[in-house]
């Protein structure tokens, strides 16, 4: 009894003073639910660096609102390209500064962290995620297919025995997954996503237009303008401002909804083509499954206005989009603690026994 008091009471001392984190860090956000308090970091995956000194001067939301109006000794990057790591070290930084800004007020220490990882990435990809985790001082790492967890997020039962798709739609990439019982039967990963509408309309508007605008504006079109569908309303605008290419000097010009639909439908007639290759490749019977069942869209680029619309007409399947799309599989992340037999049988990477000596599941 006595080792059984102690042994509590070791327990909740760890819990007072650390955090199990469930991590989804992408090229263009990084979420992070903390075990008991939900989400408590939800920030662009960016930093400001002193071209000078090389210092990270501002990481996240405070970074984003320098883009575009950075000072000269100033370049706001993303240390994440396409999913994985492009810049080891503002990596290591930019996740440091946000698992301690996920920390509670008494933790200096993280026991263990669930992540994400894109399918198909390499051992030096995933090995670059799991350095930059370990700068930040979390202790236990288990990496986590992106595809399974926006799935189990998603409301897919690891139990159950027919086959569901999600198609997860971040700022770079699209995952198609296909899981059954609780583990993928099929997935690919495509570095395209709603990220590419943005540079699609920065190239459209310098190339035919004449006119150079920077990142914001991209965004402000396509959350205004942008639809995966013909919009209702084709010469609905929006006046934006930037560089004129030929003189240099300051202009301004009307986009119209129909200009900005032009190349959205280019890029999601990539994306759907993706979906279409990933679902030739399923064996009949969950072929049969996913006929039935359709798809489930998840991530950021979900969320695109007529994007449900688009995908049930190239993919002639039923499409819904999840709940809480963009939080999808951060939340199936974190239901991993709930299920530490089945995390030990889907991580990617080689962690400490989940089952002590004491025969304990996964501690709490």
């Amino acid at each position: 009894m006595d080792r059984t008091r102690a042994l509590i009471g070791l327990d909740a001392l760890k819990n007072l003073v650390s955090d199990s984190m469930a991590i989804d860090m992408g090229s263009a956000g990084t979420i992070i639910s903390v075990r008991g308090r939900g989400v408590v970091v939800d920030e662009p995956s960016v930093v400001a660096v002193n071209k000078v000194t090389g210092e990270v001067v501002a990481v996240g939301r405070e970074a984003r609102q320098m883009q575009g109006r950075e000072a000269r000794d100033v370049a706001v990057i993303a240390p994440l390209v396409d999913g994985v790591v492009a810049d080891f070290e503002r990596t290591q930084k930019m996740l440091d500064h946000f698992v301690r800004e996920a920390r509670s007020g008494f933790s200096h220490f993280s026991r263990r962290a669930v992540m994400g990882v894109l399918s198909g990435v390499t051992q030096v990809e995933q090995r670059a995620l799991l350095s930059a985790a370990e700068h930040a001082h979390i202790r236990r790492v288990f990496m986590v297919e992106e595809g399974l967890a926006a799935a189990v997020g998603a409301g897919v039962p690891v139990t159950d025995e027919r086959a569901s798709a999600v198609v997860d739609i971040g700022g770079s990439t699209t995952n198609v997954a296909v899981v059954a019982n609780g583990t993928i039967v099929h997935a690919s990963a495509e570095r395209i996503g709603s990220s590419d509408i943005e540079a699609a309309i920065m190239d459209r508007l310098r190339r035919y237009r004449g006119l150079s605008v920077g990142l914001p504006t991209a965004e402000r079109l396509k959350m205004e303008l942008a639809s995966a569908t013909a919009p209702a309303d084709a010469a609905l605008s929006l006046t934006v401002k930037g560089r004129d290419v030929q003189t240099g000097s300051p202009g301004a010009i009307e986009v119209t909804a129909e200009e900005v639909y032009g190349v959205t439908h280019v890029v999601l007639r990539k994306i759907a083509d993706a979906v279409r290759e990933t679902l030739a490749e399923l064996p009949p019977e969950v072929a049969a499954d996913i006929h039935d069942r359709g798809l489930i869209l998840t991530g950021g680029g979900s969320l695109l206005n007529g994007l449900v619309q688009f995908m049930t007409a190239e993919t002639r399947l039923p499409v819904r989009v999840a709940d809480e799309p963009r939080l999808a599989t951060v939340n199936g992340l974190a239901r991993f603690f709930d299920e530490p037999l089945l995390l030990r049988r889907v991580t990617r990477n080689e962690p400490p026994p989940l089952i002590d000596d004491e025969g304990r599941a996964f501690e709490s």
